[in-house]
């Protein structure tokens, strides 16, 4: 299913859908940040998904996290909270959702990088590398957070 990002934009569609996720800036043993490529828009981002029923909001980073990178982590804080109204996606199916993710901070405790179906690379980056790498503007704000330091950013 392809995803469509839009951030105020007067062009975009209403959104018709709240859902809750997370996200996680995992840091490995080198302090590089662990992204992924997504095959539904072809953009570098965290690991990150929908909270299932019963799931906290750590627990869902952590299972987002295996499922999408190979890697366990463990979560060690919390980055930010997201849901600018102005920024919604949109799906193949008409589903347009309004952002609402709570990003963590994890390191990583074991496991091996792989891909899954959602993305077709899985790679630790540096911050400098990571200015250079296509990604929506909601990652890369998630990403300036956690590097800017100090209290979670709520957006």
């Amino acid at each position: 299913m392809g995803r469509r990002d839009f951030y105020d934009d007067p062009a975009a569609p209403p959104a018709n859908s709240l859902v809750p996720a997370a996200s996680a800036v995992v840091i490995d043993d080198d302090n590089r940040i662990v992204l992924q490529r997504r095959r539904d828009n072809e953009m570098w981002a965290l690991p990150g998904g929908v909270m299932e029923l019963g799931e906290s909001v750590a627990g869902c980073a952590v299972r987002e996290t295996l499922e999408e990178t190979g890697l366990e982590v463990e979560v060690t804080g919390i980055v930010g909270v997201y849901s600018d109204p102005k920024h919604v996606f949109a799906y193949d199916d008409g589903e347009v959702r309004q952002e609402f993710s709570i990003c963590v901070l994890a390191r990583v405790r074991g496991g091996n990088i792989e891909v899954s179906d959602e993305s077709h690379e899985v790679q630790a980056f540096t911050a400098d590398e990571i200015a250079e790498l296509p990604m929506v503007p909601s990652i890369r704000l998630r990403i300036s957070d956690y590097l800017a330091g100090g209290a979670p950013a709520v957006r």
